[in-house]
């Protein structure tokens, strides 16, 4: 009587359970080869058609003209003597590291700046409504100027130099990490808050036992998106009154019609750029353990 009572109740074995020729189940996350392998046939197949179109002079939409553009190897060969020498030996050659090392330190200080100042103000705005309304109306009202309405200005009201272009990476930066930071505050579940307070934390520090770690996923894609801005706004900041900098390259090679140095300065923005968000992404995975932070 026992044993028949114990099959009846015993479950029947599943595909979860017991999976077919003892395989355990395959995890939902490709390798990261596949991952690398996925994204190489976009760029491969990008750079047969600008090779194609140079040759060929084709005329795309806008009236962009192929013919004038310079090949891909020619760049690939500006790029490798920008970095190493050896190949054309003019004033460019081996300064990359030079413009690369002047761009980097006036991203990350204005990155930097905006990031201690937007993320606690965004804080103090996602938790408190009368000062939210308060400020909500002007900063949508400055937010929509663009940058490179503020370059002009800044030059009278900063001079010229380091840092008028400090200030505009700053500009850049700021309003996305306080407008994420904001929204992640603001949908914290209150029930967090009111179990936080049952246990006895005051309400200033729930601000960051509670608040912040709970709104941190929005806040880190703030910071991302502003990184990439940084990266794009560099360029309008070291167009005038610098010598030294990927933007400044770039300028002096559009005044000398040096269509392949300008290609060049673009590919390392691009590649300084991407690494700069992967570093990121490394960065807030090491503080944060296995917490699910970022995407993959």
């Amino acid at each position: 009587m026992s044993t028949s009572t114990t099959a009846a109740v015993s479950p029947p074995p599943t595909a979860s359970t017991a999976p077919a020729g003892g395989e355990r189940p395959r995890s939902g996350r490709r390798p990261p080869w596949r991952t690398w392998l996925l994204a190489v046939p976009v760029p491969v197949v990008l750079l047969l058609l600008w090779d194609r179109g140079v040759a060929g002079a084709w005329t795309l939409p806008l009236g962009i003209q192929m013919g004038f553009l310079p090949e891909p190897l020619q760049v690939a060969r500006r790029l490798a003597d920008l970095a190493f020498g050896g190949l054309v030996e003019d004033s460019y050659s081996r300064t990359l590291w030079i413009h690369l090392y002047a761009s980097s330190l006036r991203v990350v200080q204005g990155f930097l700046l905006a990031v201690v100042l937007a993320v606690p103000l965004g804080i103090v705005m996602g938790r408190s409504s009368v000062l939210f309304r308060m400020l909500e109306p002007t900063i949508n009202l400055v937010r929509p100027i663009p940058v490179t309405a503020w370059a002009p200005l800044s030059l009278l009201i900063i001079g010229f130099g380091d840092r008028s272009t400090i200030f505009l990476v700053f500009l850049a930066a700021f309003f996305p990490v306080l407008l994420n930071t904001i929204t992640g505050v603001r949908q914290v579940p209150q029930r967090l808050l009111e179990a936080a307070a049952m246990l006895g934390t005051p309400a200033v520090q729930a601000l960051y036992k509670v608040v912040l770690p709970a709104a941190v996923p929005s806040i880190v894609s703030g910071l991302r998106i502003a990184l990439g801005l940084a990266w794009v706004i560099l360029v309008v900041g070291e167009t005038v009154g610098i010598n030294v900098g990927l933007g400044a390259m770039i300028t002096q090679a559009r005044d000398q019609s040096r269509t392949d140095l300008i290609i060049c300065g673009m590919v390392v923005i691009g590649l300084a750029g991407f690494l700069a968000d992967r570093l990121l992404v490394l960065l807030v995975r090491l503080v944060a353990g296995r917490r699910p932070l970022v995407n993959p």
